[in-house]
């Protein structure tokens, strides 16, 4: 069964998203609070993608089990739930390690089309016709194993990272603009907005870059979106 975790603790909600999960065909597994969600996910280490509401009673916010589940898996899918509207809060859950983020109230078909896009890369696999590894010094990327090394030492990506760095490798010295690389890593049925692909571009070159703010790898091209460097 395909497992998707749903952090909700107001029972209403978490029914609704539920029922319409299940109605996709995804085998749901059910957490009220921060410390369930993180018990859940040892339990069930085949879960691919997690649904995290922000707003959680305790003292474990969405943000903080966001970092946790990071913090042991780099490879599951996160989408943030929430109800505020301010740009801060998106750009905390998406730099906290989360690959998308929904603003309630949102459409059963708006909720399932995010979780399968993010799940057909949390459990897809490199295309047939893709070599093995990809060689740019001073990263090499395997796409049998899905991982990337800068200069012989793993770097931890989110699958979301994973396939912006995949695009960037198969088009180096290439200027993508936003909207391709929306596109190319969410789908074009992506209804969203731009800013998640700058937001997961700070996140990389935090993990990828010697100086982050002067990027030597991955360039901004003013007005249209990004280059990878090589």
């Amino acid at each position: 069964m395909r497992k998707v975790l749903v952090l909700e603790d107001e029972t209403n909600i978490r029914s609704f998203v539920v029922i319409n999960l299940k109605r996709a065909g995804y085998d749901t597994i059910e957490a009220g609070d921060g410390e369930e969600a993180l018990a859940q996910i040892q339990k069930n280490p085949d879960i691919k993608v997690a649904l995290l509401d922000i707003m959680l009673p305790g003292d474990m916010d969405g943000f903080e089990v966001c970092r946790r589940i990071r913090a042991g898996n780099s490879q599951i899918g996160i989408i943030m739930l929430t109800a505020r509207t301010q740009e801060m809060d998106k750009v905390t859950g998406l730099m906290t390690g989360a690959d998308d983020y929904v603003t309630k109230p949102f459409s059963p078909a708006e909720l399932t089309a995010r979780v399968d896009a993010l799940y057909r890369r949390a459990g897809g696999s490199p295309a047939a016709l893709s070599p093995d590894e990809i060689s740019q010094p001073p990263f090499l990327l395997n796409t049998r194993n899905r991982t990337l090394e800068k200069n012989g030492r793993r770097v931890k990506l989110t699958q979301v990272e994973y396939a912006i760095v995949k695009l960037f490798m198969d088009n180096p010295g290439k200027a993508l603009s936003r909207e391709e690389i929306l596109e190319a890593v969410w789908g074009r049925e992506y209804v969203g907005e731009l800013k998640i692909v700058d937001v997961n571009i700070r996140r990389l070159r935090v993990k990828l870059e010697d100086d982050p703010q002067n990027p030597a790898h991955v360039s901004t091209v003013w007005g249209y979106g990004y280059k990878w460097d090589v």
